[in-house]
């Protein structure tokens, strides 16, 4: 709206009203008829999609809106590419199989992909598939970067997983948002990987960023990877947002995104991202975790055993 768009929102309407100034109509997406009757003979110049379950649920929206809306931008996932993701990785690399009229959205990846495949079946070169990676930024209920701002704000010795280095890539919700209504704008179709280039940030960057706007009384206790495996603790869950430099995880910092940034993808400073987030945290505090998804974090046993392996 900022932009000076007439918005509306399409929800079942069960977890508050829509922002002052959008058009709010309600319906189960879920409900194929429910949702025609809601849209009914209305159009748009352009639709972002957000869906993360069943496959079924886009096919049924992208078939509704096709010849009534100019343009789709679906949010999907670097999730669907086949894993391990590698170093490197862009546009072309494999994907995982998924079938787009799936009514599973149990497995993450292959409900994601569905949807892409639905979204560019219904509009074509009028779709546009962007590939996110790693989301952060105020409102960012997963609790990756809250988790840090929290314990950072407890203060004490704090687990820093290394190299300090360590290259990190992600993207700022806010940056993603601003993206793809541009490429609405112009009509830009296709896919692509909307991250962040790899090296937006380092780890010790963002840890001691956190530090700071959290009071700055945390300790910084450092770990290699090596020490970290040997306790047996992982990466991006029990430690959030950080993987280590080699195996398995380490593509997930380091992804081909020369075509987004080609076609416009800007993202703003490490530091604007976690002080802004800081500042969400103050007024509506932390986050619970997702439906369906665990805890993030270190529990108290495996910070002890961590920090035991530290040097100090």
């Amino acid at each position: 709206m900022a932009r000076g768009d007439s918005v509306t929102t399409v929800t079942r309407g069960v977890s508050g009203p829509p922002a002052a100034g959008a058009r709010a109509v309600y319906a189960d997406r879920t409900d194929a008829g429910a949702l025609t009757v809601a849209l009914d003979g209305e159009s748009w110049d352009a639709v972002i999609d957000t869906w993360s379950a069943a496959p079924r649920v886009v096919l049924d929206s992208a078939q509704l809106l096709a010849g009534r809306v100019g343009h789709y931008g679906y949010v999907s996932s670097r999730s669907v590419y086949a894993w391990p993701i590698p170093v490197g990785l862009d546009e072309s690399a494999p994907v995982v199989d998924a079938d787009p009229a799936s009514g599973d959205g149990s497995d993450y990846a292959r409900a994601k992909r569905g949807a892409e495949l639905a979204g560019v079946d219904a509009f074509g070169d009028h779709a546009l598939v962007a590939r996110a990676g790693l989301i952060l930024g105020p409102s960012e209920v997963a609790g990756r970067l809250p988790w840090w701002l929290e314990r950072m704000s407890r203060g004490g010795r704090v687990v820093a997983p290394g190299p300090r280095d360590r290259p990190l890539q992600y993207i700022d919700a806010r940056d993603l948002a601003d993206w793809m209504l541009d490429a609405a704008e112009r009509g830009l179709g296709g896919t692509y990987n909307a991250v962040s280039r790899p090296g937006h940030t380092t780890m010790g960057d963002l840890l001691h960023a956190c530090n700071d706007v959290a009071g700055g009384n945390a300790d910084l206790a450092w770990l290699t990877p090596e020490a970290i495996e040997a306790a047996g603790v992982s990466g991006w869950t029990q430690l959030p947002i950080w993987t280590p430099p080699t195996g398995d995880l380490a593509g997930l910092h380091a992804g081909d995104v020369t075509a987004a940034l080609s076609e416009g993808l800007r993202c703003r400073p490490m530091a604007d991202t976690v002080s802004d987030t800081w500042r969400w945290l103050q007024s509506e505090g932390y986050p619970a975790p997702p439906s369906g998804r665990g805890e993030l974090g270190l529990d108290a046993d495996a910070e002890r055993r961590l920090l035991a392996a530290t040097s100090g």
